[in-house]
This record gives C-alpha cells, sequence and structure tokens, in this order.
C-alpha cells in the first residue's frame, strides 16, 4: 500500500509534491511526451469509440490521460520534454496533471513490482480477442450481490453484460453514449445514477473531468463498493485503494488496444478490514 491514505486528488498531489511517496518530483524529468487520437469500432459493434491521451514518458513509467476532444492541444507535447515533473503536476491543464502524477507514482513504485497485484496477461490476438480478454479481468473485480444497482460510470458494453450476467442492474452513465448496444437508455448526470446505486464501476476518466473526488466522497459516505478500471491514471487510482477504492483495474501503456503481442493488466484488491 502508499505510504499515505489520501482522501482526495488534490490531497494526493501535495503529497506527492512534498515527498511523502519518494524522492520529490523536481528531481524527475519528462523524456518525452506525446498526444494521440485514437478510434475503435470492434466487429459486430455499432458503436465507435474515440480517444484523445496524452501519454508522459519519466525514467521507466509512462504516465497516462484519456480526455475529451478539446481539452488538450497536441502542441502542449513540443515542448513538455525536459520539464521536472513538479511543474507538469501543478499545470493548469487537469490532464497534463493527471499524467504527469501517474508518471511519477507509476515510476516510484510500478505496478509489474507491487506484491499485492495479481498480474492477468492480456494475450496475443485480434483487437476482439484482447478486448474480450481485458474486460473479462475487469467484469471479474466486482463482486455483485442479486438485485444490486451498479452505477457503470463510463460506459464498456461488456461490461454491462457482465453486471447483468452477475444478477445486477446497470445503471449506464456516459458523457458520450446514448444507448448500450442493447438499447439501455445511457444517462450523462452522474448524479442520477449515484443516488440509485448500491455498487459503482468507474473509468479511470473520471480523474481527467474532476468527477474522481465526488464519487470516491459518496461512496465513502454510503459505503459503496467502489471498482475503478484505469488506462487513465492508473496510478493515481491506486493511491486510493482502502480509502474509497474497493478495487482496481490497472492498465498502464501500452495499452491493449496499441498492441497485438501479449501485455500485461494488474488488478488490485483492497485489504477487508
Amino acid at each position: 500500500m502508499s505510504p499515505l491514505q489520501p482522501q482526495s486528488v488534490p490531497e494526493l498531489r501535495e503529497a506527492v509534491l512534498d515527498g511523502a511517496f519518494g524522492p520529490l518530483p523536481s528531481e524527475l524529468a519528462v523524456t518525452s511526451a506525446f498526444w494521440l487520437h485514437h478510434t475503435t469500432r470492434l466487429a459486430g459493434s455499432q458503436v465507435t469509440y474515440r480517444n484523445h491521451y496524452l501519454l508522459l514518458r519519466s525514467g521507466d513509467a509512462f504516465g497516462a490521460c484519456s480526455f475529451e476532444a478539446g481539452d488538450l492541444a497536441p502542441e502542449f507535447c513540443a515542448d513538455a520534454s525536459g520539464h521536472t515533473l513538479d511543474t507538469l503536476i501543478r499545470h493548469e491543464s487537469a490532464p497534463v496533471r493527471v499524467a504527469a502524477l501517474d508518471a511519477y507514482l507509476g515510476r516510484v513504485r510500478p505496478h509489474r513490482d507491487a506484491a499485492e497485484a495479481e498480474t492477468v496477461t492480456l494475450p496475443t490476438g485480434t483487437p476482439e480477442v484482447r478486448a474480450g480478454a481485458r474486460d473479462a479481468a475487469v467484469a471479474g473485480l466486482p463482486d455483485i450481490a442479486p438485485g444490486a444497482k451498479v452505477a457503470l460510470i463510463g460506459v464498456v458494453n461488456p461490461l454491462v453484460a457482465a453486471i447483468r450476467e452477475q444478477g445486477g442492474v446497470p445503471l449506464p452513465c456516459d458523457f458520450n453514449l446514448r444507448t448500450t448496444n442493447w438499447g439501455d437508455p445511457v444517462t450523462d448526470d452522474m448524479t442520477e445514477v449515484l443516488a440509485e446505486a448500491d455498487a459503482v464501476v468507474a473509468t479511470g476518466m473520471t480523474l481527467s473531468n474532476g468527477s474522481f473526488d465526488q464519487i470516491l466522497e459518496h461512496c465513502r459516505k454510503r459505503e459503496l463498493p467502489l471498482v475503478v478500471y484505469a488506462q487513465t491514471g492508473s496510478a493515481v487510482a491506486r493511491a486510493f485503494l482502502g480509502a474509497g477504492v474497493t478495487a482496481l483495474s490497472a492498465e498502464p501503456f501500452p495499452f491493449s488496444q496499441f498492441s497485438a503481442d501479449e501485455t500485461p493488466l494488474y488488478r488490485y484488491r483492497a485489504e477487508r478490514a
């Protein structure tokens, strides 16, 4: 576990800047930065997923943040390499702050070295094969009681199916989708699904759009299970295990969609009291 149990992302950020998690971020530099626009439509799907990513490399770690179109221009990367991580952790842009914080936490404690992490190897194969393996790994984390209402914040259709297969009732919420593959209405009002939920499954993108702390506080107050599946900020979300996050699927770069070869995914579960 991390040396501290932060209660919010700003609190975690300040602790990192103070050196509570390892070397000062001012001592670690970004060696490369890249901005990606990526689209995916899997075989048989009617949905094209459109993603934008910022990746910051520091040492042997990549910090990652997916963000909405228009939140960050590609030109940012032109001058990002060479900056120390403290500068970018303080940046005015939320995607930059998240990616830099993720790079720092992934560098000082890599997922591959975490004793409490369960490594899941995503197989060599087509996009459909690899996406299916990834979604199965995520779906294996929630412990859903029959009839439980599960807020799914960030809709991935296989997770909708997995929640139903476990006897749960999915409450889908997403900024960019209006229906699931099965015609279920998708709301863009997170408070609506949180109010009904017995459990929550949330994407790491909640870190970049600013809703993560609200979800975290809601789950703590209501004592609800919170599962996070994260390409964005996977090491950031890990810092909240046991402080609101009950389980995590952490997928550091290179993500499953960017490789046809085997890649690791790391599953964590908070220690039960």
